[in-house]
């Protein structure tokens, strides 16, 4: 908590050392010069909303941006010079087909949440801005919601409820999941964010299952948020020249998959776009931002033009279409040191001042292709929960529980006996209120 205050007002002062300075229009000098002569800043967001503090409450909140913060980042980057554009301008600008007189600002959204119907679209109609939306579209048109979203809502009614979970019953990376948040090691929304990206689809809906069993099942753990568009929203938007692109059919981060199931979410995700919406889809999202050179060779043999990543680096005129680089978005990215919004604080981010001065670390997307990660079993029991021991070494001691004689688990999946004469449970951190405080996702 201290260390997110620090960090928001060591940013906020910055900013606004940077912006009324001048030093601001230096560095985005800089960076375009880096960048070959254009800047080409690909925005991502996800979930736009009327409500932020109440969506808080209850949805992941790297995912959440209210409709005047969205609004207001359009005027911004207007306002700083940037050329609202489509994708495809991007791409053309990158390949020389086309020169660029300003740089290039490009809206895109992932997942096809409804909120972006409801909210996002009539603010981009009624300002001209362009805009791409990439769709999951196993979930167009039904009442599904996507596993993070699942998964979120779970882990927050296993905290509510101080639940303890029998790992016995679940696949084994579960305990990967939920060791870091039970022992108050990793917020909810830090832990999926660690562990979604780690683990095949079939792990997650694994441990979905497994937790809405154990919970009791019931309606109350379905999350009512999250829902997704449907085909004539979609189909609405087309019309009115929004563009549409490919997210897999399951929101599946297919580095952790086969071959072919990389072909058929990729080619079939494609064709349903392309049959129910009667447009033809080039672009392509990457689930997670993760890609691999056997998902490019994919995706460039099937005619698209090109990937977007959440790589929050500058893409350089000339350079790949299948690793372009996003800046992901949200509510905090605006808010000053008082948590109001800063009009210094948002264009220092467009301008990437934070990356420059080295105060930002993006996370690289690419990754060895690989079926799944090795289970770690190096863990342990403490009062019935299995938990990692390279968790326990960074917990902070809250309950020190003395151990007699060896304990060893029954679970076939732990082979490790306690050999310690006394380990540590946080056995009331994981009911530490995460959505109040969400953390800084840069």
């Amino acid at each position: 908590m201290a260390g997110r205050v620090l960090r928001r007002a060591a940013k906020s002062v910055a900013a606004g050392v940077l912006h009324y300075s001048g030093a601001r229009k230096a560095m985005a000098a800089y960076r375009r010069s880096q960048s070959g002569g254009r800047r080409i800043l690909i925005v991502s967001y996800h979930r736009v909303v009327s409500d932020f503090t109440g969506e808080l409450q209850r949805s992941i909140p790297g995912l959440l941006i209210s409709q005047e913060t969205f609004r207001r980042h359009l005027e911004e980057a207007h306002a700083a010079g940037f050329e609202l554009a489509s994708i495809g301008d991007a791409v053309d600008v990158m390949a020389g087909r086309r020169t660029a007189k300003k740089d290039l600002f490009v809206v895109t959204f992932d997942d096809g949440y409804r909120d972006v119907y409801r909210y996002a679209y009539p603010v981009l109609k009624q300002m001209g801005v362009p805009a791409i939306t990439y769709l999951p579209t196993a979930f167009i048109d039904t009442d599904k919601r996507f596993n993070h979203d699942r998964l979120f809502h779970l882990l927050r009614r296993v905290q509510e409820r101080r639940f303890q979970p029998d790992f016995a019953t679940m696949p084994g990376p579960s305990i990967q999941l939920l060791g870091p948040i039970l022992t108050g090691h990793k917020t909810v929304s830090a832990a999926l964010d660690d562990f979604i990206g780690e683990h095949p689809t079939r792990v997650l809906t694994g441990i979905i299952d497994g937790l809405e069993q154990q919970l009791g099942g019931g309606a109350d753990l379905v999350p009512e948020q999250g829902d997704v568009m449907n085909w004539d929203e979609v189909r609405r938007m087309a019309r009115d020249g929004f563009e549409f692109g490919a997210h897999t059919l399951g929101h599946t981060v297919l580095t952790q998959e086969p071959t072919a199931v990389v072909e058929h979410e990729i080619v079939e995700s494609k064709r349903t776009i392309e049959r129910e919406v009667g447009v033809q889809v080039k672009d392509f999202a990457y689930c997670n931002g993760w890609y691999s050179d056997e998902i490019i060779r994919i995706l460039s043999q099937n005619g698209f033009r090109s990937g977007v990543t959440t790589e929050d680096l500058p893409n350089r005129v000339g350079g790949d279409p299948f690793t372009l680089k996003r800046k992901v978005m949200w509510e905090n990215f605006s808010l000053g040191m008082m948590g109001d919004y800063s009009s210094a604080l948002t264009v220092c981010q467009f301008d990437d001042c934070f990356g420059v001065l080295g105060m930002s670390h993006p996370v690289l997307g690419h990754r060895q292709h690989a079926l799944s990660p090795a289970t770690d079993t190096n863990q342990v029991v403490i009062q019935g929960l299995v938990v990692p021991a390279a968790t326990l070494s960074k917990v902070t001691p809250v309950e020190v529980v003395q151990v007699t004689e060896p304990a060893f688990a029954t679970d076939a999946r732990v082979a490790v006996p306690v050999d310690s004469p006394q380990v540590v449970l946080a056995s009331d951190a994981a009911l530490a209120t995460e959505a109040a405080q969400p953390e800084e996702l840069q």
